[in-house]
């Protein structure tokens, strides 16, 4: 079901909507924001000045640290008063962002997260369980309100204790679960251990998965624990920007959709700062468009991914960004060579015998970064020759995807840590961490 008309606007009617409302929205921070004032004359550039969507790429970026900077509402754009709500993030390496939301910014979210949810396969006739976190994380109120706008039943059921989990899931018929990947592969783990069999016990159709990459492995590792039936979409969004509701992909998964008539996306490359052409690879770049509390600029988001603009197979017209390869911050230098964990995710998924639980560390032994896998066993075996059938799989894939050899390290099955949110997957103890 495609929820709004604008969701399948022409290509010149969808532009003369970004215009206008870019127009608006710069005039207005240029006007209510000092921070960006400043910016905006350093680069020498007027609001009168923006006059076509090409001069988009004449503004300067704003990063997560212009947020920080200016903690707590600095780049605010609206008097306090006016907030209806105020989400930041966890703050674990320094001030946390904060983001505020007008009634305004409240409906545009809500509108937002519906288009999605509904792109995803989800109906009035859904009983939606948040497997999210609730509180300042934005995650679990933006796809409940979201859903609950489209009249799904919503069980709040948060994070943690995995076995009432399942518990709702059985009692309440809960047929559509929004989660990070790692936890509802968790939860499906869970149901195995308490005797629930997640395919013909449960009757979860529906997976409303973000808040960390999906990987085509991961996907199809959901698919084997939850069902071949499962309708497993992955949404994209970030408190800065608005929270979830940003893109999302639809029954077609060739893309996730990103509302374009409230997100300009581009895509730069993130050394150079340059736009990139259409279909290439880079940093994905976006400017919020119809923000009332925190309209943000060509924010950058450190994502990397392309963006495709020919009309999908579902009748969306909104420009389609592809799953994240990875971030531009999250990529680690190894020996020279550039490693993205979601790399080395696809080839532990790849590999028979290995459970989807990994951590990478990174280490320096004198001069030299020294790469350890920590992979976890998807049952237990005493066979050597098994072990070393998995081991020497795992670093042949390795080594053809990133060019390092690794050290490889087999763990028992449950060894490894479980995560209800965002899971941590590197240790990177060259810095002390």
């Amino acid at each position: 079901m495609i929820w709004s008309k604008n969701e399948t606007l022409s290509r010149a009617e969808m532009e003369a909507l970004q215009l206008e409302r870019l127009k608006e929205t710069v005039f207005r921070v240029y006007e209510k924001v000092e921070p960006y004032r400043r910016k905006m004359d350093e680069a020498g550039i007027k609001p009168e000045d923006i006059t076509s969507l090409s001069d988009l790429s004449r503004l300067p970026f704003v990063t997560k640290q212009d947020l920080r900077d200016n903690y707590p509402f600095g780049l605010f754009a609206v008097p306090k008063t006016d907030l209806l709500r105020i989400h930041a993030s966890s703050g674990t390496t320094g001030k946390p962002t904060v983001v505020g939301y007008t009634k305004g910014d409240m409906d545009t979210w809500t509108e937002c997260v519906s288009r999605i949810a509904c792109a995803g396969g989800a109906s009035a006739e859904d009983v939606a369980q948040i497997c999210f976190g609730y509180g300042m994380f934005t995650g679990a109120l933006g796809l409940h309100y979201g859903l609950e706008n489209i009249g799904a039943t919503i069980v709040p059921s948060s994070t943690g204790n995995s076995e009432k989990q399942i518990m709702y899931m059985k009692d309440f018929g809960t047929t559509l679960l929004v989660a990070t990947p790692s936890y509802a592969l968790r939860l499906a783990e869970v149901a195995r251990e308490i005797g629930v069999d997640p395919k013909t016990d449960l009757n979860v159709k529906i997976g409303l998965v973000g808040s960390e990459l999906l990987t085509d492995a991961m996907r199809e590792e959901m698919h084997r624990c939850w069902g071949d039936d499962m309708l497993i979409t992955s949404n994209y969004g970030m408190s800065e920007l608005m929270g979830p509701g940003v893109s999302g992909e639809c029954e077609y998964m060739c893309g996730m959709h990103i509302n374009e008539d409230f997100f300009i996306p581009e895509i730069i490359n993130p050394e150079t700062g340059e736009v990139l052409p259409e279909g290439e690879w880079g940093e994905l770049v976006i400017t919020c468009i119809k923000k009332e509390a925190l309209p943000l600029i060509r924010y950058r988001t450190r994502d990397i991914t392309r963006l495709h603009y020919e009309k999908c197979k579902c009748g969306r017209t909104t420009v389609r960004m592809e799953n994240l390869s990875g971030r531009s911050d999250d990529m680690l230098k190894i020996r020279g060579v550039n490693v993205f964990p979601s790399q080395i995710e696809e080839v532990v998924l790849s590999v028979d015998g290995l459970g989807p639980h990994y951590e990478i560390v990174v280490e320096r032994d004198g001069y030299a970064d020294k790469l350890t896998i920590r992979v976890e066993l998807a049952t237990a075996t005493d066979s050597f020759k098994e072990l070393e059938r998995i081991e020497k799989e795992i670093k042949s894939k390795l080594r053809v995807v990133l060019g390092l050899d690794a050290k490889i390290q087999l763990e028992s099955p449950n060894t490894l840590a479980r995560f209800e949110g965002k899971a941590k997957r590197v240790r990177d103890l060259r810095n002390g961490v």
